[in-house]
């Protein structure tokens, strides 16, 4: 039995998809074997998803952040962007992967990191793409923890950027 435990209702994080919310706990039988599953739904990508109890830890499903973790990654957004000399395409795969660790302290490096202010240049279309992913991901679950709407996580994560 896995060592983290979610119950009907709960809202989650599965790395690769953000936030979700258990809508229940199914047992089914797939090849002959009985699998006990967490039923994940996704509203954005109005999405479900159907994770055995079992391999829950292991495939990074985990509860919300705390409010600890929460505010270590919004002061992650006050800090200076570190931007590498390396070339976009690796990069991208770094920021890309920073993203479906499900972590929001490295999701909010991400977004610090591509954050642009009006007085800086234009981002590439790849830039602004991942740049709107990691605000979104991150978003979602501050607004999840904060018990407000998305749109208002967003507003909140963006004036501490224009603040940096």
């Amino acid at each position: 039995m896995s060592s983290v435990s979610f119950a009907e209702g709960d809202y989650v994080v599965y790395p690769t998809h953000g936030v979700g919310q258990v809508v229940s706990i199914e047992n089914q039988e797939i090849g002959g074997m009985k699998l006990q599953l967490f039923v994940i739904t996704f509203d954005r990508d109005r999405m479900t998803l159907r994770v055995p109890v079992a391999k829950a830890t292991k495939s990074g499903l985990r509860k919300l952040s705390s409010p600890t973790v929460m505010d270590t990654a919004l002061s992650t957004l006050k800090g200076r962007a570190k931007v590498k000399r390396t070339m976009w395409s690796r990069r991208a795969q770094e920021y890309e992967a920073k993203i479906n660790s499900g972590d929001p302290v490295s999701i909010a490096e991400v977004v610090r990191d591509l954050h642009r202010n009006a007085n800086q240049p234009d981002q590439s279309y790849s830039e602004r793409q991942i740049y709107e992913a990691a605000l979104e991901r991150l978003a979602s679950e501050l607004a999840a923890v904060e018990r407000i709407d998305t749109q208002a996580a967003t507003a909140m994560l963006e004036k501490l950027l224009d603040a940096a």
